[in-house]
Order: structure tokens, then sequence, then C-alpha cells
């Protein structure tokens, strides 16, 4: 019977296998200085900075501001100065998928919680670590093949993957990385050319997790006040957590606590997969702060296929309900109630249209009610049209604009647009620019608005090299202008070296040669550069936990350097640097021609012995040997087709820099 068969599985889920990350000793510097002039408000400097350590045990960071005004009122010396933002070590753990942070952190929150700034520690689960890893349950398509078979999987009319299949049960978990509803069409072939065809509908979601998976954060520190005017401001003593776990493929279970002196938080919810039909979600919360109660209750429903999308949420909140967010802060205040639901429809050859309505009740009992339609269509070569209105509610004036998109490739693209506000004002704009290269070079941004105010102009030009990225600018109307500069990059010092390079905001490469400069680099099969006179280049965009490709051109090495490994692939920790080394061996070497008594060049293929290293080689065309691992002074046997053996010697300059051609040398 076929159920006694051995089941085969099908596939795998994993996106590519898994590279533990790297992370050598470093410090980073991020810098981004901004000068700005306006007409009426004066010049002012501003310098953003990210100092980094990094090594095995984790990343230290801290960031900050030095404002400096250089002209103007009173009122615009009052920033001046540094001003600390955060200061934070973290540690990401891959094989626990776990991260610990301590100083200045952001609180893990839910969809129907919120995130506040904390001076103290936190400990969460991190997905992010491990990219190969499929948190959200896909597909399973289970089948049974009596005879040898192959099997097609197409989804959504496409095909996805094929494979044999021996007799028995199968079970395909190659499935593409999709989201919304989809249907699957699976196609089995047996010898004789017979198919069988089996349709299955589908929903997929990443809002659920796979059933065992956990994720989570737990928090506890001292609120931040005053983030981003005071260095130093810190208040009541906090904790917050966060829990969301897969009960089955279907549901997730969510929790949520908080607390503090005068306030206490607790909350429970869910995600439910409704078939094929989307997804749902509920939460309840019931908090007591200053001895007041109050709850909060969350509802929601999303649905997407290839056709349309659509979402609802509604978040009400009763009586006296707060969260960490107004705790300290007594001038915050949470909104009663908010609403929102949005269509999306895809059109086709009409375009696509969406739709959105958005609905906040604030804690006063204002009330606010948007109306907000969009509508794209592509037209010729990449050319696209952009059209949206919104509106309040209550109030009969629409906003809106249209806008038509010209792309010219490499050279830029133009936008056209015209506009009209919800009070009647309107307003034509123009705007040509060009994106900087990836690699490097120049981009502009050129604009004109006219309409019923004074006439806009802005301009501004990039000039990215490998070291920096430099800005300027001009925008404003003839009555106040302003004028501003910029020069963004970073600075290394990894293997008792500096570099400079461009933001690096996540992880980098420092790829080493030996000392070998001109080195052609390649990183994920596109040249980044070559290494300098100690044989370093700076690759400063790889991303955390990426398998990334690294390569090395040998050609352009000596001929008497050989590189034993070309290509390397590997993942660096978020917010570090790797130091990779491509080890160079330099190799002494000769060709040595060889010679009998009278002058002529030793049969083809005879034997050759090098003594001193034990190698053995044979006699090339015209009497040629190359040898390798050569000694100062060097003693060759050779053994003749017919049995006899001769004898030379030679001597080699260990210092020299090509591979010199020795002879012709008699063997006797």
């Amino acid at each position: 019977p076929p159920e006694w068969l051995p089941e085969q599985f099908v596939g795998s889920r994993e996106a590519y296998p898994r590279t533990p990350a790297l992370s050598s000793f470093g410090a980073l510097l991020n810098y981004d200085l901004y000068l700005n002039d306006t007409d009426d408000a004066g010049t002012y400097l501003a310098a953003w900075n990210e100092l980094r350590l990094f090594d095995g045990w984790g990343t230290l960071s801290n960031t900050g501001q030095y404002r400096q005004t250089l002209s103007g009122n009173a009122v615009s010396t009052l920033n001046n100065g540094y001003l600390r933002y955060d200061t934070t070590w973290r540690y990401s753990d891959d094989e626990r998928l776990l991260t610990y942070e301590a100083g200045d952190l952001v609180s893990g929150a839910l969809p129907w919680s919120s995130s506040v700034r904390l001076g103290g520690v936190q400990l969460s689960r991190d997905f992010g670590v491990r990219p190969d890893l499929v948190t959200y349950p896909l597909p399973q398509f289970a089948g049974e093949a009596a005879v040898p078979s192959s099997v097609d999987l197409f989804i959504n009319g496409y095909k996805s993957s094929s494979a044999d299949l021996q007799p028995g049960p199968y079970t395909l978990t190659n499935i593409p990385f999709i989201n919304g509803a989809g249907e699957a069409v699976v196609v089995t072939t047996d010898a004789l050319g017979r198919q069988v065809s089996t349709t299955v509908p589908f929903y997929v979601t990443s809002s659920l997790l796979q059933k065992g998976l956990s994720d989570f954060s737990v928090a506890a520190g001292t609120l931040r006040r005053n983030y981003g005017l005071k260095d130093f401001g810190y208040g009541s003593g906090v904790t917050s957590g966060s829990l969301r776990y897969g009960v089955s493929d279907n549901f997730t279970l969510e929790s949520h606590a908080e607390a503090s002196q005068a306030l206490t938080l607790g909350g429970l919810g869910g995600n439910l997969r409704l078939g094929n039909f989307g997804v749902l979600n509920t939460a309840l919360s019931q908090s007591q702060f200053d001895g007041e109660n109050g709850q909060q209750l969350s509802l929601g429903y999303q649905y997407s296929s290839q056709r349309y999308s659509f979402s609802y949420q509604r978040l009400q909140r009763h009586e006296n309900y707060a969260d960490l967010s107004v705790v300290d802060s007594p001038y915050a205040t949470l909104s009663k109630r908010s609403e929102q639901a949005t269509l999306s429809l895809n059109l086709n050859t009409w375009g696509s249209l969406g739709v959105g309505y958005f609905d906040v009740r604030a804690a006063d009992d204002s009330r606010t009610r948007l109306l907000n339609l969009t509508w794209s269509k592509p037209l010729w070569r990449n050319t696209s049209f952009y059209l949206s209105g919104n509106r309040e509610i209550g109030d009969s004036n629409w906003a809106v604009q249209a806008q038509l998109v010209i792309p010219f490739d490499l050279r830029g693209s133009l936008a056209i647009s015209s506009e009209r506000s919800k009070t009647g004002q309107s307003q034509q704009r123009v705007n040509y620019s060009r994106a900087v290269p990836t690699e490097g070079g120049v981009g502009f941004n050129l604009g004109y608005a006219q309409g019923d105010g004074p006439a806009y102009r802005q301009a501004d030009l990039t000039w990215r090299l490998q070291s920096v990225q430099l800005q300027a600018g001009v925008y404003g109307t003839s009555a106040a202008e302003t004028r501003w500069a910029d020069a963004s990059g970073s600075l290394v010092w990894m293997d008792r070296q500096a570099f400079a390079a461009n933001r690096i905001d996540d992880a980098f490469v420092l790829v080493s040669t030996d000392g070998y400069a001109d080195i052609p680099v390649r990183y994920e099969n596109q040249q980044v550069g070559q290494t300098d006179r100690n044989g370093h280049l700076l690759v400063p965009w790889s991303s955390a936990y990426y398998r990334g490709k690294y390569e090395i051109d040998p050609l352009n090495l000596p001929a008497n350097v050989r590189s034993p490994n070309v290509e390397q692939r590997i993942a660096v920790r978020r917010g570090s640097g790797y130091l990779l080394e491509f080890p160079l061996q330099r190799v002494v070497a000769a060709s040595i021609v060889l010679v009998d008594a009278q002058q002529q060049e030793l049969p083809l293929g005879s034997g050759v012995v090098h003594e001193q290293s034990g190698a053995q080689t044979v006699v090339g065309w015209d009497g040629l040997v190359y040898l390798e691992n050569l000694q100062a002074q060097n003693r060759l046997r050779v053994t003749l087709a017919d049995g006899s053996h001769c004898q030379v010697q030679f001597a080699v300059d260990m210092q020299q820099a090509q591979i010199p051609l020795i002879g012709p040398l008699v063997c006797r």
C-alpha cells in the first residue's frame, strides 16, 4: 500500500543556507554637517554624529548633534551647543534569536499598544538575525503517487517549481514567499504522460506566527523626559512586556502588560485566519492610572488578493484609559476613538484605485474625518499618471492634485503637476531630477512652482564620492530664500588604519588583500572599487545578516603571487564591521630550460624531481620545466625515457618580483 512507503518532502523553507554573522573590532563615526542660511532667520550650522564601537561583544553607540548659530536673533541661539540623543549597547545572539539592549532604547509594542523611550534594559526576540527563517505559516500541498511521476507547482498561474517523485505520499513545501489570497495548481505526470491537475486555494499572511513560534520583548527602566531637548532627562521607573505565540497556524495569541508606580495595564488579543477569507484581529486592554480605570478595545479585519485589498481597523477607548505614553507627560492625551478603512483595486489596464476613510475623535471630543481617493495608471514607456483628492467630511471643498511622471532612463525624470487646495488656491509645479548612481556620481533636482501665491524655486546638486557625499541647494521665493549645504559620510578605524566612506547606517565589510594594491573587488557581482596602496577597500553598504558574496580579481596580481581563494560569502552583525581577508601567497617560482650535453632540449615527458621539496613534474615542450617553492640553491634529478638519469643545479633570487626564465641549463 502507498501508506507503507516513506513520505517525501519536496523543497526547503530556507531562502539560502544559514551563515553565522561575524564581527571584527573597530570604531565608526557617522557624521552629517548641515549649513543653513535663510534671509529672515539667520545662519546656523548643525553637526549630527553617531559614534560606534563594535566587536564580538556587541555594539556600543552614541548619537547626538552639535548646533551653532552663526548669525541671527537671540531666540535662534537657545539651542546652541551639543545635545545627546541616545547611548546604547546592543548584542544579538544568533543561536537563540535574542537581542539584549542596555541604555537608551525604545520599548517593544504590539499594533494595539504604544512604544515609549526608556533608559534601561530590554530583552527581545529578534528574527531579523536569521533571514533564512520564515516565521509565518506557508501552505503545504500533499498527495500520493502510485508510480514514479513528476510534479509541477503553479502559484497564481506562474510555475513555481518542478520535481521528480517516487511512489508513495509526498508533501510540497517549496512554496514561494507570498502574501494574501492565491490559487495553487498541482500537476502530476506519470511515465505514460498522463496528467492529474488539482487546484487548491490558499491565504497567507505575515501577521501570524507558525505554530509553536514565540515573539516577545521585556523592558524595564525610566522614562525619557524632554527627548531632543535635554541630554539627560529621565523620569518614573516603568516596565513593559509584549508576547506573541503561534497557538496554531491559524491563530496567534497576543498579550501586553505595562506597569509604573501610578499605572497598571494588561491586555490580551489575537489574530485569527478565517480560512481563505482574510484575517480578523482583536484585543482588549484594561488600565488603572492614578486610581481611575479604563478600557481599550481594538478590532480589525484585513484581506488581500491580486485583484483587491481591504483593511478595517477600529480602536475605542473608554473612560480614563491610559498607558505609559501619558505617564510623566501631563500634557499628553490619548484619542477616544480612531477608525480607518482602506480599499485598493487593481483595474488591470485602467490602473489602480485607492479609497481611504479616517475618523479620529480626540480627548476633547473634537472629531476629524477625512476621505482620500487616489488613482494611478501606467502610460507609455514607464510614464505614469497620478490623480488624488481628499477632503474633510463636513467640508464640501476638495483638495485635488494631478501629476504626470515621465522617466528618461539614466538621464533623470520629469514630473509635471497641478494642484488645488481646499481653500481654492491653485498651483502648478514642474520638477526635473536625476538620482545619484549607486556607485557614485552626480545627481540633481530642479523645481519651479507658480500659482495664486509667490513663485517658488528650488535647485540642489548632489555629488557622491567614494569617501563623502556633498550636497548644496537653494529654495524659496524671491522674498524669502534659503541656501543650504551638506556633507555626510563616515570615518572608520579598523585593522590599524583609518578609512573615509559614505554614511554607514547598517553593517559594512573591509576587504584586505595582504597589502597588494589596485586589486578589483566585487560585491554581489558588481565591481565596487580597487584596493588602496595598503591593500584595503571598504564596502559600506552591506546588509546585516545577509549572506553576501565578495570577490577579488587576481588578474592584477603579480605573476609570483597566488590567491588560493578569490570568493567568500559572509554575513555581518547589525551595526558592525568585519575584516574580510583574502590571503595571498608569494610564490618563489621559475621556468627552467633543460638541455643535454649536445645542447639539445631534453625529451618531452621526461620526469623531473626537485630534491629540496620533493615536487615532481615533467619536461614540457622546448625542454621547459616550471617549478614552485624553490630555494636559494636547487637541484633537479631528471629521469629520461630510456631510464637514464641526469642532474642539474641552479640558484634563485629569493626576492625576485617576477617569475624568471633560467637556462638553458645542461643536465649532466
